[in-house]
């Protein structure tokens, strides 16, 4: 009687903890409209704007190749450099978050069922063992997907050419560096209408808030 309750349990939970989790904030974004929109902007030269749109639906379909070659291009075309991957962050990124975050209740509830077939039928470990090993690899491989993500909630790609990144948020601040247009960037901290960023080699310094394009955009919409 218990073991049922437990398993009633588990099945609620992923049937609430899916949806939950899973759906997206912005249900207005997809990847199809997203990528069409990035290569409107490549059309009509706006490169940063591209590679901001293009971002935005590999997050929604990782595994695109169509995304992921025009993305490439479009960077390479305003000699803009990209990141490497190791093979890891590939595999972790595979997937959107909403697959991810499905797949981590799945493992849950393995994990659970495996708990509750242990009680229920002691003398067959191997299921209950095979079923908790199963639920933990989709556990992580969820986490591991969420770690990677998460760097990227502060991820940024800058709009306007030559974009004067300043030693303070005042606009009559001295320029320390400029950005290319489609540069990316990471956002550590907001001051008004700035940003404080901080770019490759370690430079940072503060941003107009209208220079920048967060890939990931707020909740409440895009300032």
């Amino acid at each position: 009687m218990r073991a049922s309750k437990i398993a009633m349990l588990i099945a609620g939970l992923a049937l609430w903890g899916g949806p939950a989790f899973a759906q997206p904030s912005q249900p207005r974004y997809s990847a199809d409209g997203l990528y069409n929109l990035a290569n409107s902007y490549a059309r009509d030269g706006k490169p940063g704007l591209a590679v901001l749109s293009y971002e935005r639906a590999a997050l929604l379909a990782p595994d695109d190749p169509d995304i992921n070659a025009n993305l490439a291009y479009v960077r390479a075309s305003a000699h803009v450099s990209i990141k490497p991957q190791n093979r890891f962050a590939r595999l972790a990124q595979a997937m959107n978050p909403a697959s991810a975050a499905w797949l981590g209740v799945l493992g849950i509830a393995l994990v659970g069922l495996g708990l509750v077939a242990l009680r229920v039928a002691p003398r067959l470990l191997w299921i209950p063992g095979g079923t908790a090993v199963l639920g933990v690899a989709l556990i992580a491989l969820t986490v591991s997907n969420a770690m990677l993500l998460w760097p990227r909630m502060r991820e940024a790609v800058v709009l306007v050419d030559q974009t004067p990144v300043r030693v303070s948020p005042a606009l009559m601040a001295d320029t320390a560096f400029v950005l290319r247009e489609a540069d990316s960037v990471t956002m550590t901290a907001e001051h008004e209408d700035f940003i404080l960023i901080r770019a490759g080699g370690g430079l940072s310094g503060w941003v107009a808030r209208a220079n920048l394009g967060a890939v990931v955009p707020p909740a409440g919409g895009e300032r």
